[in-house]
Formats: structure tokens, C-alpha cells, sequence
């Protein structure tokens, strides 16, 4: 896995070593079963799970990388030669009782833990492929994958004792080096079954997290993301040996005695200021980041060119999308959150409407809060679109489920519910025809494309076309030749009604324009009375 804590290491300075942890990262995949396991079926047993199976996930089994639409080859290739080399094993130090949460382990080689609490198992079993795939992502080794029937998790060890007692059996057998839980953990039960497992304990939020800051690359992304970091740390320090003594005053050090004692500072008291102040300044930085942001749709609201904002669940082919409309070049790769950092282009319909295009960040089930607080400045991108394409990926065994869980996190979104909605759904080149029309019946109007054939890219133009706003004011007039620029303007933002005619005067034109474009006719005095 690549080095969550590191990054966080790197902004904190001084921050103490023993209250951080910085994770290495393995790239193969091995399978095991467990059999025999003593369990009461009628209260939490246990299931094994193929968890390298690409069912259920937003993974596809043999992706393509060819054409425009495809990105930037070298920027794939750099990733994937980050990717550690397996082979380093940790084991002689957890022999020598190094405690692996303060310890730097050099490969990550993982069993995941679920549990299976409500609804069907085949839902549970899902969740659990997806965080095979999210350390996939990471870079770590998957060595197997569980899940526990229970009604509640277990307010100690999340398994329950017996069971975190034969997972402490299975990480020694396998030796592994970390376990990852598929949901969020409490402070008090990470450290509990760290306690019984002797290794290293995460959860789906921690991961989530670590692959956001692996892949964020502007200054504004690296910020986000260092916030939802902190945020999660905060409560989860936890410190020992010398890091729970107290500070000293300088006389008791000069040996002042009676009355010169203090309680002081313990180190990881210490180390909980540092973080609230570093979380202080990274909240300022983001604020003084987000006047640009505002006074670049400020001046699209302007000039009136329509907004568009790419939408969709993690690796549904929102960037793919993004290429084959614009030829942008964004990263393009088989793999969650791939891409993080918006990017805005410029399009035009096949009726010569201008619109502005920008993708968002990949949503996931279950996407941690501190994501979504630190990401929000991003996500309003969506909330002042005209249009809103929610790409689906059509080969997904349940793209009705990435549905619902992008729609979850858009209702938190001011703006996003008075946004026009097209459903794209995407891939269809690798979807069951079946499957297609099934969607198609559930969402009217959903577009079907591929970017990697070029299906459907026309008849979605046509769709944005219709969808974007309309200009109210229909005008007839005829503008200067000296007034060129303002022709432009309702070239680009207005609605052409029939062809220009070049007059003795002028430019005729008839057209549908905006109310700013109205008032800037006006103002020059070239539109006088009531338009239509």
C-alpha cells in the first residue's frame, strides 16, 4: 500500500514517529479457503469469499487502452512502475515483538474481514470484492477475504473475540501483515483486535483515504486530502512508552523541588495540538482556493455558457467520456479513483452550442464523510451545473446500485436536484444487449455509448444540446462591423434562429440571447425597445 501516514508525516514535521505509520505495498494476488471453521450457524458464522473474483467490482477483467479517448500513456505507465516489487517479508519483526502499528512495514499482504449483517449474502460478498479491489489499487497482496454472519458488529473487537481469535490463527498461518475491515472501525475496537491479531489494523476508510493521496496531484487536491487525512487521525492516535509522559517545566529540570511542578504537556497531547493546528491552516488554504474557483463560474454564469458536469461512480468511464467529447487527454486506467483532480474543457454540440464540460471525483459505496466535507468545493461544481451526465457503467452486474449510491451523495450537494439529469450508460460494448434494454426501460431517455467504439457519442451530443438552457430573448438587429466582439458573444452563448446577412450597416442577425447579452446590445446602443 502506498504510504498513508507519510504523507501525513511530511505536513506534521516534528510530529512524533511512534504515533504515525507508513505502509508499503505488495502487487500480486493468492487465494485460500478455509474449511472446518467451528461457528454456530444461527448466530455468526463464517464465509469464505473469492475475493479476487472482478464480480461486483468497477474493475473490468481485460481492459483496452487504445485511441484518443485512452489518455496519456506515459502517465499510466509512470503509476504502474510505482508499484512496489512483493518479496520483503516483515516477519522477523513481528517475531521480535515490534508493535506494527509504529513500525514501517516494508509489504503489505492483506486478509480482509466483513460481516454480513442484513439483506443477501451476495450483497456482502460484493462490498468485500470492492475492498479487494481498493487494495488492489493500493498495491497490496490479497491473501484472502471472510466474512461474518452477525446481527450488530461487536462493540470490542468488531469479529467477536472467538472469531478475532481465529483470524489471529489465519493472519500467523499466511503471515500476513495486515488486516483490513470493510467498514468503519471505532478507535477502541482497532486497537482491541490489533491487540489479538499482533498486526496491523485498517479499515475501508483508511484505504480509501491512502489512494486519495496517492493520486491527487494539484495543489488543491493535495490539500483536500491531507484535511480528510488529519481528520480521520485525530481520534485514532494512540501513544505509549515515553509518548505518555509529561513535559517538565525548566526548574523541575534545574532540580527547584516543591512548588516548581507542573502537569505539562504529555507527547501525545503534543502531538493532537500540532495536527488541530495543521488541520487550521489547511482549512484557511482551501478557503483562500475557493474565490478562483467561484470567480471562474462567476464569468461562465457571465458570458452565459452552459455548464455541464460529469457524474458517476468510480472507474464507470467518466474520463474515458471526458477524452472522446473534448480530446482533454485525462488518465485513463482500470483502477478506483484513478483520477481525482477536476478538469474543465470547453465543447460544442453539433448544433454549434458552446458549453463548458468538467468531470468530478469517482463515488463509491460507503465513501467516507471526511471525504465528502474536504472534497465539497469540488462537488459544487456539480451543484451550478445546467446539466449533469451520470455515466453508468452498463456492464456492471449492478449498475442500479451505482446509481443509488452516486444519488446518495448528490442530495447532500446543494444545486444538484434543479440540475437537468442524463444517464449515459457507458461500456456498452461490454454489456449484455439484454442488460442494456433493461436499463434503457428503467431510465427513459438514458443514452448508451462507447468510447471505445464510438456508439452513441452523436445521439448524447444531441441529448446536451436539448438539455442545455435556452436564451429567452429573441432579438433582430443589425450590429456594427465595428461591434465584431459582440457578435462573437452571441455566437458563443446565444441561439442562432437563421443565417447572419452582411448588410451595408452591418451584421444582421436573429437569435436567442441571454439577459446579459441583452443588457450589453443595449448599452451600446445598439438594441433599442422591447425585444421579443
Amino acid at each position: 500500500m502506498s504510504r498513508l501516514s507519510g504523507h501525513i508525516a511530511e505536513s506534521l514535521g516534528a510530529l512524533s514517529k511512534e504515533h504515525m505509520t507508513s505502509h508499503d505495498s505488495g502487487t500480486s494476488f493468492t487465494q485460500h479457503h478455509r474449511n472446518n471453521v467451528d461457528f454456530d450457524p444461527a448466530m455468526d458464522s463464517i464465509e469464505t469469499t473469492d475475493v479476487h473474483s472482478r464480480r461486483g467490482t468497477a474493475l473490468q477483467a481485460d481492459p483496452a487502452y487504445q485511441g484518443s479517448w485512452s489518455g496519456d500513456d506515459l502517465e499510466r505507465e509512470e503509476r504502474s512502475s510505482l508499484r512496489r516489487v512483493a518479496g520483503l517479508d516483515a516477519g522477523v519483526e513481528r517475531e521480535e515483538g515490534v508493535d506494527i502499528e509504529y513500525r514501517q512495514v516494508r509489504l503489505e499482504r492483506v486478509i480482509l474481514v466483513g460481516l454480513w449483517t442484513e439483506g443477501l449474502l451476495q450483497s456482502a460478498e460484493d462490498s468485500l470484492r470492492e475492498l479487494a479491489a481498493l487494495a488492489e489499487t493500493a498495491g497490496s497482496e490479497v491473501l484472502d477475504g471472510i466474512i461474518q454472519k452477525r446481527d450488530l458488529p461487536d462493540p470490542a473487537t468488531y469479529l467477536g473475540k472467538g472469531k478475532a481469535h481465529e483470524l489471529a490463527e489465519l493472519v500467523a498461518s499466511k503471515g500476513a501483515d495486515t488486516v483490513i475491515a470493510d467498514s468503519e472501525l471505532a478507535p477502541s475496537q482497532r486497537r482491541a483486535l490489533e491487540d489479538i491479531v499482533q498486526v496491523k489494523v485498517i479499515d475501508r476508510t483508511s484505504l480509501i483515504l491512502d489512494i486519495f493521496a496517492r493520486h491527487a496531484k494539484s495543489r488543491e487536491g493535495k490539500a483536500q486530502v491531507e484535511l480528510a487525512q488529519l481528520e480521520y487521525l485525530l481520534p485514532r492516535l494512540r501513544g505509549w512508552g515515553e509518548s505518555m509522559s509529561r513535559q517538565a517545566g525548566g526548574r523541575v529540570a534545574a532540580g527547584a523541588g516543591i512548588g516548581s511542578r507542573g502537569p505539562g504537556e504529555t507527547q501525545i497531547e503534543l502531538d493532537r495540538r500540532r495536527i488541530r493546528t495543521k488541520m487550521a491552516k489547511l482549512r484557511r488554504d482551501i478557503a483562500q482556493m475557493t474565490p478562483a474557483r467561484e470567480q471562474q463560474r462567476a464569468e461562465r454564469r457571465r458570458t452565459g455558457v452552459p455548464s455541464v458536469v460529469v457524474v458517476g461512480y468510480t472507474n464507470a468511464g467518466k474520463s474515458s467520456l471526458l477524452n472522446r467529447l473534448t480530446g482533454a487527454g485525462v488518465l485513463v486506467e482500470n483502477a478506483l479513483f484513478a483520477t481525482l483532480d477536476p478538469t474543465v474543457r470547453r465543447a460544442r454540440t453539433p448544433q454549434g452550442r458552446d458549453f463548458t464540460i468538467s468531470d468530478t471525483v469517482g463515488f463509491v459505496r460507503n465513501l467516507p464523510t471526511q471525504l465528502v466535507e474536504a472534497f465539497r468545493s469540488t462537488l459544487e461544481e456539480a451543484g451550478d451545473a445546467d446539466v449533469l451526465l451520470h455515466v453508468v457503467d452498463s456492464s456492471h452486474h449492478d449498475p442500479v446500485g451505482q446509481v443509488r449510491a452516486v444519488r446518495e451523495v448528490l442530495s447532500d450537494v446543494s444545486g444538484t436536484q434543479e440540475a437537468r439529469e442524463i444517464i449515459v450508460l457507458s461500456k456498452a460494448d461490454l454489456a449484455d444487449p439484454i442488460d442494456l434494454a433493461a436499463l434503457r426501460s428503467r431510465f427513459p431517455g438514458a443514452v448508451v455509448v462507447s468510447c471505445l467504439t464510438g456508439e452513441g457519442i452523436d445521439d448524447l451530443l444531441n441529448a446536451i444540446d436539448e438539455a442545455l438552457p435556452r436564451p429567452d430573448i429573441e432579438i433582430a438587429v443589425t450590429i456594427p462591423y465595428s461591434y465584431g466582439g459582440l457578435l462573437s458573444k452571441i455566437h458563443e452563448s446565444g441561439e442562432l434562429l437563421a443565417p447572419v446577412e452582411y448588410r451595408e450597416g452591418g451584421t444582421w442577425v436573429r437569435a436567442r440571447i441571454s439577459g446579459e447579452m441583452e443588457g450589453a446590445l443595449r448599452e451600446a446602443g445598439i438594441l433599442v425597445g422591447e425585444a421579443q
